[in-house]
């Protein structure tokens, strides 16, 4: 049994389409190697792409319902998120919207907590707010709502934890020299998602999800290209004669695409290598662009970190660009523009 792409069996020009002639083309593509059969991971991998879709998914509602509580929020004329970082990780913020839901009304008693942003700013949010009968009621929904998608969320990231366990190619090397899905400190090998999770904008969890979408047999892949065009982030080519139009997106796993542009986001303010690659193509490429091509390199990386078990990440630095450009090469450039300019340039070292 294979999975394949339709496009390797399209039917031929001129041919009448019919099931029975379908499945009599296939049947003869198949019998003479002609179709190559798509990546399906083994069931271990499946169960474990399963539960963090499903968690990714209740992250998502969990995050719609903060909006929906924000919204409701501002219609009372209370601009809570104002005086806080984060509504939703704010423990501040909780207990005012409990303490609102419990029936409190006085803006001076909510605002004598202890806020991050300033007892001023919580004042502030709080002042001339207008609290209908049903805007407690409704608060309180929203709250026991987010409450039930917090223990979800925690249950599956448990599940999680034991389904990766479970996978002997996941596990690390004890000092022992012994394999186990918790190696310890002093390890002789990570366990693969603590070796991802070394990489600049990747967690913990972020290297399970993206375990998850690409498993952990890269001989599917030949070679780290192969995985970013499974994954959509090799851009199609779009060329028509001496024309190159810009690239369409390509088609591919749009989870693992979006789990490597999150730690492309997350590593965009390191100063790491790959920092200072995302901020060197936002500049020339764009922010959307740039991150795609971060995320790819991200991808990259985790490719040769899943093909060798024994590899470990090292970061370049943020100054490879510059250790690597001849400087001798960027004298001659500079020199020319200013020649170019009408202007005579002599070099002298610094003292």
């Amino acid at each position: 049994m294979q999975l394949v792409n339709p496009a390797h069996a399209r039917q031929l020009a001129g041919r009448p389409k019919t099931d029975r002639l379908d499945a009599q083309w296939i049947a003869r593509l198949a019998e003479m190697g002609l179709l190559r059969p798509s990546f399906v991971p083994p069931p271990q991998i499946r169960a474990l792409r399963d539960l963090t879709r499903t968690r990714l998914q209740l992250v998502r509602d969990r995050t719609r319902e903060w909006q929906r509580l924000e919204k409701l929020l501002e219609g009372a004329l209370i601009k809570l998120s104002s005086a806080v970082s984060r509504l939703a990780r704010a423990k501040t913020a909780r207990d005012i919207l409990e303490a609102i839901a419990g029936g409190q009304r006085d803006p001076k008693a909510l605002a004598a907590r202890q806020i991050k942003g300033g007892r001023q700013a919580a004042g502030q949010a709080l002042d001339g707010m207008l609290l209908g009968d049903h805007h407690p009621r409704l608060i309180r929904i929203h709250l026991d709502h987010i409450t039930f998608l917090d223990r979800a969320v925690t249950a599956v990231e448990d599940e999680i934890d034991a389904a990766l366990d479970a996978i002997p190619a996941a596990w690390g090397i004890s000092a022992e020299g012994v394999p186990s899905p918790d190696p310890g400190p002093d390890a002789a090998a990570l366990t693969a998602a603590e070796r991802l999770a070394e990489i600049p904008g990747v967690s913990p969890r972020l290297a399970m999800a993206i375990i998850a979408e690409t498993g952990l047999d890269m001989t599917r892949f030949p070679t780290a290209a192969h995985l970013a065009s499974w994954a959509g982030l090799a851009p199609v080519a779009r060329q028509s004669g001496p024309r190159n139009r810009k690239p369409k997106k390509g088609q591919g796993d749009a989870y693992l695409r979006g789990y490597c542009t999150q730690a492309a986001n997350g590593a965009a303010n390191t100063e790491t290598f790959l920092g200072e690659r995302l901020r060197r193509l936002s500049r020339r490429l764009g922010g959307n662009r740039a991150k795609r091509a971060v995320g790819r390199s991200i991808l990259v990386i985790i490719w040769h970190l899943l093909s060798d078990p024994e590899a470990r990440f090292a970061d370049l630095g943020p100054d490879w660009h510059e250790r690597k450009a001849d400087r001798d090469r960027k004298i001659r450039a500079h020199v020319s523009q200013l020649r170019a300019m009408g202007l005579d340039v002599t070099i002298t070292p610094a003292a």
